[in-house]
């Protein structure tokens, strides 16, 4: 029963946040092209702020379970199958990736916009969207992986 709900709370984490970065990539980044550049950085700057905030409780929420996972159901790293070890490298990889996007671009995008600084703002959100574009994609290797480890591909 524990080893299921640890297992729901993973998975409810992973779709959370790699949902939120395709849906972001793909449905609000393109949406807001027909805004003006101001009102765009505007809803951009909150839609991240809230996003990030997800991603803080999901992220450790994920590392946490995974590790309950690995250790409680496969006894440690020695038991598990080749996916858990990739997808623990990529977990590592999107975490370190989330902390470089939150110390360096985000932090002076909003710095920029705090500053009324609209091209050194668009410039640190192209360098935002370059990570999350980076971050998706090793978000959706990662589920493909746990797929295909999951029915022993």
């Amino acid at each position: 029963m524990l080893g299921t709900l640890l297992y729901v709370l993973h998975l409810l984490g992973a779709v959370l946040w790699v949902g939120g970065m395709a849906f972001a990539l793909l449905a609000l980044r393109p949406a807001l092209a027909r805004l003006e550049p101001a009102q765009r950085l505007a809803v951009h700057e909150e839609a991240l702020r809230r996003f990030l905030r997800l991603v803080w409780h999901a992220m450790p929420a994920m590392l946490l379970t995974g590790y309950a996972l690995l250790f409680g159901w496969y006894g440690g790293f020695a038991g598990a199958g080749w996916h858990i070890h990739a997808m623990h490298m990529l977990a590592l990889a999107m975490a370190g990736i989330v902390l470089a996007l939150a110390t360096g671009p985000w932090k002076a995008f909003r710095a920029a916009r705090a500053r009324a600084d609209l091209a050194a703002a668009a410039t640190e959100m192209d360098r935002v969207r370059q990570l999350i574009l980076l971050n998706c994609g090793l978000g959706l290797l990662t589920v493909a992986i746990a797929a295909a480890g999951r029915f022993g591909g």
